[in-house]
């Protein structure tokens, strides 16, 4: 199976780290995942490698054959994969908007009928986890529904190192890994499920996306 983690942060340093806190983040969930699930592989989908524009221009807006490729091949990338991780700092109470303008550039048909998991983090102690509220809600609508259990990381620089191990002065990682397993088993269990149901009967004939027009959405 395969599984992208989007990384919600474009800034470059993060106090009181010099580092990018997010990134250390990101790459602790690619090691577990890499490390526990041997049927899974990861790509990071990081907002920095992807130059969207000043003017906002999603993916569907294009005609086929002017679509931008950078754009297009993370376009791809999210319709073949089987599972999403979203990673986000918390901004006012709410998501990143790194992450919400990198994500509005697609629709929903490419992330539907998957599973995804919400990680929020903070430099602080409440680790993000008001951002996670507003999150659910975006992800459903996209309709990569997230899984029940949640990983909130509070003073993320002090459980990290920059490649994403775990800090030197954790002296017993058991607590963490069995925190971060919960939500990825879910995960897990939620990608293959839907993987092979796709497989079985294939939604998108099922239910039509709406591709047309806006009035696709209207009632009778």
């Amino acid at each position: 199976m395969k599984l992208l983690v989007f990384l919600g942060t474009v800034r470059d340093s993060t106090p009181p780290s010099p580092a990018r806190l997010g990134e250390r983040v990101a790459r602790a969930c690619i090691n577990h995942l890499e490390t526990q699930f041997s049927d899974v592989s990861v790509v990071l989908i990081d907002p920095l490698n992807y130059a969207l524009g000043d003017v906002f221009k999603p993916h569907f807006a294009y005609h086929e054959s002017k679509v931008p490729a950078q754009l297009d091949t993370l376009a791809n990338k999210i319709a073949t994969a089987d599972g999403y991780v979203m990673i986000s700092p918390e901004y006012n109470h709410t998501m990143s908007p790194a992450l919400a303008h990198l994500l509005n550039h697609f629709g929903a048909s490419l992330f539907s009928y998957k599973p995804s998991a919400i990680v929020t983090y903070s430099a602080g102690q409440w680790g993000g986890v008001r951002a996670a509220v507003n999150m659910r809600t975006f992800l459903a609508e996209l309709g990569c529904l997230p899984v029940s259990a949640m990983i909130h990381i509070p003073h993320a620089q002090t459980v990290f190192q920059a490649n994403g191990d775990f800090a030197t002065t954790i002296q017993d990682a058991s607590h963490w890994l069995g925190y971060l397993d919960r939500t990825f088993k879910q995960l897990w269990w939620w990608a293959e499920a839907t993987k092979q149901q796709r497989e079985v009967n294939d939604p998108h004939q099922l239910v039509s996306d709406f591709k047309r027009d806006p009035s696709q959405r209207n009632a009778p």
